[in-house]
């Protein structure tokens, strides 16, 4: 599979160089980055050392690639595509936001394995979800389908600082992360609405009507560089074991997501593209907890995956990584 890679100086375009280097059957035509043009990749993302020789290129030679990665910011993607021409059999990964809400003439196939498989089989263009929608939707599709989504959802989740992506911010700055939390966009996230999209079209084909409730979702920003920590809460007086049952059903073909029967933890995912779920009754009030690495199985790890489905290879192919540990 021959690469372009879009934005390739930012945080996702870094991790993504990483994975695809060490991948069997990916090759990096170009990494795309402007303002680094001639660079050598290894001197903005400097965990490279001794891993690549590969250089920033200002060219964008799509006719000698299969697959293009864009790592813009959100709202470039669709700009871009509206000023360049990409030749109709290259395929396209997007990580921004621009097409992941089903509307008229978008072709875009939502990039979540767990339930689009098939279709993202099948697509020249995917949408790859963001990182706390991939979290939060992880942990409810399964209550989705078994009907249980029937009140408000509560749910809180904290991200590391990499999240925000690699432009410095006053809200970014170690002096004022460290040893510090704070929320931002409580009720107004802008990946509720696809969580909602992806909650919809599972309880529906389920039989169990549109998905009508409201995501009660409080983002905090944590005092970590990586990863994604999400609790869910649902109504239900479902016996914990169907739900239980339900959930290793869901997951038992997602070679990343895994229901775990005991409480998990962030460092169980850091530095790996997997998603870990864990589900405990408390009365009437079902509490779901996941979690993921915000740049891996929450951007550029599904992106490969979604590549390597797209392509017909192994789906966990160069996605093997092993957590970080204590």
């Amino acid at each position: 599979m021959k690469i372009g890679i879009l934005g390739a100086a930012g945080y996702t375009g870094g991790e993504l160089i990483r994975l695809l280097i060490n991948h069997p059957e990916a090759e990096i035509v170009f990494a795309n980055s402007e303002s680094n043009a001639g660079n050598l990749v290894a001197d903005v993302h400097e965990g490279l050392y001794g891993e690549t020789d590969l250089k920033f290129s200002a060219d964008m030679p799509f006719d000698k690639v299969d697959v293009v990665f864009f790592c813009f910011g959100h709202g470039k993607s669709e700009a871009f595509l509206k000023e360049h021409q990409i030749p109709a059999h290259v395929k396209i990964i997007d990580l921004a936001q621009d097409f992941r809400l089903k509307r008229e003439g978008n072709d875009y196939v939502y990039g979540l394995p767990e339930i689009n498989r098939d279709a993202i089989a099948k697509a020249q263009h995917v949408a790859n979800p963001g990182c706390f929608a991939t979290c939060i939707q992880l942990g409810l599709l399964p209550a989705a389908k078994l009907g249980l989504l029937n009140d408000d959802v509560t749910v809180n989740a904290i991200t590391g600082s990499t999240g925000a992506g690699q432009k410095p911010g006053a809200t970014t700055h170690f002096s004022w992360r460290n040893n510090n939390m704070s929320i931002y966009k409580p009720f107004q996230h802008q990946h509720v609405p696809e969580i909602c999209q992806s909650l919809s079209q599972v309880q529906q084909l389920a039989g169990n009507g549109e998905f009508k409730a409201s995501i009660d979702f409080i983002p905090y920003r944590g005092d970590f560089a990586r990863g994604i920590f999400a609790t869910e809460v649902v109504k239900t007086d479902a016996p914990i074991e169907d739900i239980v049952a339900a959930y290793k059903d869901f997951y038992r073909d997602a070679p990343f997501t895994h229901y775990v029967d005991k409480p998990i933890d962030l460092k169980q995912v850091v530095n790996t593209n997997k998603c870990l779920i864990h589900c405990e009754k408390y009365g009437n009030k079902l509490l779901i907890t996941s979690c993921i690495d915000n740049l891996l199985k929450g951007a550029v790890g599904q992106a490969v995956q979604n590549m390597n489905v797209m392509f017909g290879v192994e789906e966990s192919l160069g996605l093997k990584l092993k957590p970080t540990g204590f």
